[in-house]
């Protein structure tokens, strides 16, 4: 990855990837400059955000991963 330019298909792919393990600091800086300036990918991280939400109460994990499991 370069210093800090990604493209569009590079901050998707961290955006998704983020959700699932803990980024590099140059991940989130470079993709943090990204989502800056890109309201396409502000858009994204915002429907994968909803999506993981939305998934996790209709399994009944509640709305936040660091939530436990509801009874």
């Amino acid at each position: 990855m370069a210093a800090a330019k990604l493209t569009c298909k590079e901050a998707g792919r961290i955006i998704s990837q983020g959700l699932d393990r803990e980024m590099t600091a140059a991940e989130r800086i470079a993709l943090r400059m990204h989502l800056a300036i890109c309201s396409p990918c502000n858009a994204l991280k915002m429907q994968f955000t909803f999506l993981r939400r939305a998934l996790g109460a209709y399994a009944g994990r509640g709305t936040d991963r660091d939530e436990p499991p509801s009874k």
